[in-house]
C-alpha cells in the first residue's frame, strides 16, 4: 500500500512536469506562428483594405521592439 502511494506521487509529479514543459513549449510556438504568419497577413489585409494609416505606425512599433529585443540580447 505504501508503495503504490509513493507511486502514484511521483506519477503525479512526473507528469506535471511534462504538463508544464508542454504549456511552455506551446506558448514558444505560438509566438513564432503569430510573429510569422498571422501579424503579416494582418498588415497585409489592412495594406489591402485601404488602413495604411494603421499597418504603417503598427509596422514602425514592431520594428523598434525587435531592434530594442536583439540590442538587449547582444
Amino acid at each position: 500500500m505504501l508503495l503504490t502511494i509513493l507511486f502514484l506521487a511521483l506519477l503525479f509529479g512526473f507528469i506535471g512536469k511534462f504538463l508544464g514543459f508542454a504549456f511552455k513549449f506551446s506558448w514558444g510556438l505560438i509566438k513564432v506562428i503569430f510573429g510569422a504568419v498571422v501579424f503579416p497577413i494582418v498588415l497585409i489585409s489592412l495594406v489591402f483594405s485601404g488602413l495604411i494609416a494603421i499597418a504603417f505606425p503598427l509596422l514602425i512599433i514592431a520594428g523598434v521592439i525587435a531592434l530594442i529585443v536583439s540590442v538587449a540580447k547582444a
